[in-house]
Formats: C-alpha cells, sequence, structure tokens
C-alpha cells in the first residue's frame, strides 16, 4: 500500500531532527508519540489511559486505549469487566490490560501546539544529556569555540556539539569578546544544572597555562620534558616550573624555543601575560631560589615542620624579590607550596644581633656569669641552659678561654637551676590540681606538665579523652612549643589510658600437663595388688 505524504514527512522530520541535534531517531520518534498521546487525551478526556504509536517503517500513527480487566468495575475510562473481556478474547485474565484501538484524529490549534512544546523540550532534554556524556570524560581538555552571545559579561561559546560558558572572573581582564570572536579556552568543569548540563571554560586556570605549552612544545607532548608546577596572577604574570627527564634536553631552553617563538605563542594567546619559566629541583631551597628569579638569593633558612622559609636576599634587590605588589613571591609561594619570608642582610643582620643579645641576657641571668662568659656559650652555638648542663665537659673546656675548672662550674649551675626550674614547674602544677598520675607519665617533663594543667588536663582522663593533634598541632596544640614527635604523643596517651583497661578479666590458659621424660616414680605403674 502506498504510504502517504504526511506520513513519509512525518518519518523525514524525525530523521531530520536526529541528524541536526546529534541525538538518536528513535528519541525523537517517541517524542512524537508522547506528543500525540498528549493531544489525545486532550480529546478523549485525561481520565482515559491512551497509547500512541508510530509506524516507523510507514509512518502510520495508532492510537488505542489500554483498559484494566477487573472483577468488579469501579472506573469506566480504565477498566472492563471480566466477562465483557473474555467475550472478545477467551484468554483474558483479571490484571490483564486490553488494548481497544481509537479512530484517528485531527488535531487542532491548541492540541499541535501542545505537541509541538512536548517535542521541543523531549528533544531538548536528549540533547542536553548527549551534550552532558559527551563532555564529562573532557574536563581538563583545551577546546576551540566561537563566541554565540554576551550576557552581563559571560561569554556563551558554540562549541559545535555543545554550548560552554565563560564566566567573567574565568576571563583575562583586558579581554573584551564579540559575537563571532573565536575562543580556545579549558574545560574544567562540566555538570548537571536545572537548566540543563553546563560545561565551564576557563582562561585563566593555571593548567590552560600549562595545556597551552604542551601544545606549542613537542618535548612537553612527548613525555620528554614533564611540566611540575604552575602558578599565575592570569593577564598580569605567571611562573611555570619544568624538568627534562633527558639529560640532553634543556627544559627551559626547550619552552622558549628559537628566538623565543614557542613562548610568544603562548604569551599571544594569553594577551600578554609575561611568562617566568624555571627548572624545578627536587631540593625544595634550590627550587625556591629558582621560583624567586630574577631576584638574587644570598641565604635560605627552612623550617620543614611548618613549610617556611626566610630568604635574605641584598639590601638592593628587595623590591625586585617581592614584584609589585608581592606579586613576585606571592607567585613563588603558589609554585613551590612553601610560604616565603623575605628579608634584607640588614634586617638579617639585626635579627642575629637581637637573638644573639637575648641568648646572652639569658644565660647571663639563668647560670649568673659575666657578659664575656655568655657571650662565648651564644658564638659557640649554645640556645639553652639544658645543652650547657649535659654536654661533655671536654666539649666546654675546649671553647677558647674556657679551662676545665669554668667548664665543670657551669655544668653544675646549668644543672641546679634545671633542677629548680623543675621544681618550680612542679609546685606550680600541683596548686593548679594536676594529678601525681599525669605527672609521672614517662616522657612528660615538668614544663610539660604545667602547660596541660595550664589547659585544664589535670588528670587521667582529661589526658587520655585528648587525641596527638590536639597535643601537638602547630597551629593551637597544647604541647607544640616543647617540639614532640607523634609516636611520643601517642605514647603518653596510651599510657593515661592504661587504666581504663584494669579491670578487664584476664584470658586463664589451663596449665600443661608435665610430663617427666626420666622415668621418674610417678610415671611408673602401680603394682598389681597395691595399696
Amino acid at each position: 500500500m502506498a504510504v502517504s505524504a504526511n506520513r513519509l514527512e512525518l518519518l523525514q522530520i524525525a530523521e531530520a531532527v536526529a541528524t541536526e541535534k546529534s541525538i538518536e531517531k528513535d528519541l525523537v520518534i517517541e517524542a512524537m508519540e508522547e506528543a500525540i498521546q498528549r493531544a489525545a487525551l486532550s480529546r478523549y478526556g485525561k481520565e482515559n489511559n491512551i497509547r500512541a504509536q508510530i509506524d516507523q517503517e510507514t509512518g502510520e500513527i495508532k492510537l488505542s486505549r489500554l483498559l484494566e480487566i477487573v472483577s468488579v468495575v469501579e472506573n469506566d475510562a480504565t477498566e472492563m469487566h471480566i466477562n465483557e473481556a473474555q467475550g472478545r478474547n477467551p484468554d483474558a485474565q483479571v490484571g490483564d490490560f486490553l488494548s481497544e484501538e481509537l479512530p484517528p484524529m485531527d488535531f487542532g490549534r491548541i492540541a499541535a501546539q501542545t505537541a509541538k512544546q512536548v517535542i521541543v523540550q523531549k528533544v531538548r532534554d536528549a540533547e542536553r544529556e548527549r551534550q552532558y556524556e559527551e563532555y564529562k570524560d573532557r574536563i581538563s581538555e583545551v577546546v576551540n569555540g566561537i563566541v554565540k552571545r554576551v550576557e552581563y559579561g559571560n561569554v556563551m561559546v558554540d562549541l559545535g556539539r555543545g554550548e560552554a560558558i565563560v564566566r567573567r572572573d574565568e576571563q583575562l581582564s583586558r579581554e573584551n569578546f564579540r559575537n563571532g570572536d573565536r575562543i580556545r579556552a579549558f574545560i574544567y568543569d562540566v555538570r548537571r544544572e536545572q537548566r540543563g548540563p553546563q560545561i565551564f571554560l576557563s582562561r585563566t586556570h593555571p593548567h590552560f597555562m600549562a595545556m597551552l605549552f604542551a601544545q606549542e612544545v613537542p618535548e612537553i607532548y612527548d613525555g620528554i620534558i614533564e611540566i611540575k608546577a604552575v602558578a599565575r596572577d592570569p593577564g598580569s604574570r605567571a611562573k611555570i616550573a619544568v624538568l627534562s627527564n633527558d639529560s640532553s634536553v634543556d627544559p627551559v631552553g626547550a619552552c622558549v624555543g628559537m628566538r623565543g617563538s614557542r613562548v610568544q605563542a603562548v604569551v599571544n594567546e594569553l594577551q600578554g601575560e609575561k611568562i617566568d619559566i624555571i627548572q624545578w629541583s627536587p631540593d625544595p631551597a634550590t627550587f625556591i631560589v629558582n621560583g624567586l628569579a630574577p631576584a638574587e638569593v644570598v641565604k635560605v633558612v627552612m623550617d620543614e615542620d611548618t613549610q617556611r622559609i626566610e630568604v635574605v636576599v641584598p639590601d638592593d634587590q628587595l623590591s625586585l624579590a617581592i614584584g609589585r605588589r608581592g606579586q613576585n613571591v606571592r607567585l613563588a609561594s603558589q609554585l613551590t607550596g612553601w610560604d616565603i619570608d623575605i628579608m634584607t642582610e640588614a634586617e638579617e643582620s639585626q635579627r642575629r644581633q637581637e637573638e644573639f643579645r637575648q641568648r646572652s641576657e639569658m644565660f647571663m641571668a639563668e647560670l649568673d656569669v659575666d657578659e664575656m662568659v655568655a657571650q662565648l656559650l651564644v658564638t659557640e652555638g649554645f640556645v639553652t641552659i639544658e645543652e650547657v648542663a649535659y654536654v661533655p665537659a671536654e666539649e666546654l673546656a675546649s671553647i677558647e678561654g674556657f679551662e676545665e675548672d669554668i667548664a665543670i662550674e657551669l655544668q653544675r649551675r646549668s644543672q641546679e637551676r634545671i633542677v629548680a626550674i623543675d621544681q618550680e614547674y612542679r609546685a606550680r602544677s600541683r596548686k593548679l590540681g594536676v594529678s601525681e598520675e599525669v605527672a609521672a607519665i614517662e616522657n612528660l617533663s615538668p614544663a610539660m606538665v604545667l602547660a596541660l594543667g595550664e589547659a585544664g588536663i589535670i588528670t587521667l582522663d582529661d589526658l587520655g579523652d585528648l587525641a596527638s593533634d590536639e597535643l601537638i598541632s602547630t597551629e593551637d596544640g597544647i604541647l607544640r612549643a616543647h617540639d614532640m614527635s607523634e609516636d611520643i604523643a601517642n605514647e603518653i596517651i596510651m599510657a593515661a589510658r592504661a587504666h581504663w583497661f584494669e579491670d578487664e578479666p584476664e584470658l586463664v590458659t589451663a596449665p600443661e600437663t608435665s610430663e617427666t621424660t626420666d622415668g621418674g616414680p610417678e610415671d611408673q605403674p602401680t603394682p598389681a595388688g597395691a595399696g
């Protein structure tokens, strides 16, 4: 039989929409069926259970009403009595559904409009799902697109098979896009939202610059050169740390390119952003010195526990090391992951002199010695009276200007002072109510016990309830000033908890039966008739 033009047109429309929106044809047909079904409900009544079906070969539309077979009919629109159903189909059973064909219908203006809205919505939903599935695994890629429109500073980008957004805070400050402009950006997130999937692009993300270098430098793409870290002040300045896995390849030179051609291509894409390319080093001090380029560094003092480093630069290099508005040191800190404190040689010298004076005064007060002796101790590197008390006497005596009797006297005074201080700490701890059980725990010095008491930790239960971080955290740990390791902190806490387990029953094992191997009397058989 010949297929009418209208029916063929229906299939052609479905094919065209599927091709244009890059979705399956079945999804478009399904949307059309739902639209026809809704139009039929408005015609026959919404209380009916109506189904529409489109033949994908002929385009013929079939409408039917589903009726549930029941023993007692409560709703004529959706139910049919079992007797009537068996009159039509002897095999019908209660609970089955019977399909009743409906005559074809002409769509009115309102019904057609409703159908159109349903189709548009279903196709849009299918398109959004396809777009999400396609781009969800493409995060961290660089894509090219065309500016579709600009809304309140946000740039909507046509990627060909999807639409993305570059928010205002993800654009470079000097950029101004217009409709039709080509744009290159970095996909940093893809997520479902109420309005459909959103593809978020960025031109300020540090990885965007890294991906641009990977496109311009073949050695990075091949894995010969590795980008270890990137820090950016978008649109102004950036630092990138690179490492070569081939000793014959200079990583910095390869990224710069012949006459700067490679780095210049990246700079042009980033609207003139200045880029410092530095060599990565596994040694933090060397890496930080490289990261502060172009400033020269005289000396560094590192604190690995707090990831903090003090950098000393010549007086005339201070502004260069800090950079405009702190930009250079801020980027170096982001690049290396260390907190960086910059000071001049003059400031460092002044600080050392102040430390020298304070330590000298401490030794003069604690050991009752004159200024010259105190300064000799500080010059030799002694910081606390504990170091003086317990260092070998011959080491003290070897200091120029000290004799053996002076060394012995210094150690005696140091030890007496330590005992006096400990007694003072114990007295203050008792006054605070710290229990003797807490004070007796191994690895807790009198100074530590006092610190616990001042924090309100006075019983074994108080101490046992703590976690190791609460003792040694560098920010607010109770014993943070005492340079304690995590293992020691855990030992102290477990010692405080020991009494919690004293009342638990112990496992008692049955005594083993002793066996003698020397043929003693207990092993001899009893003679017959004995006893």
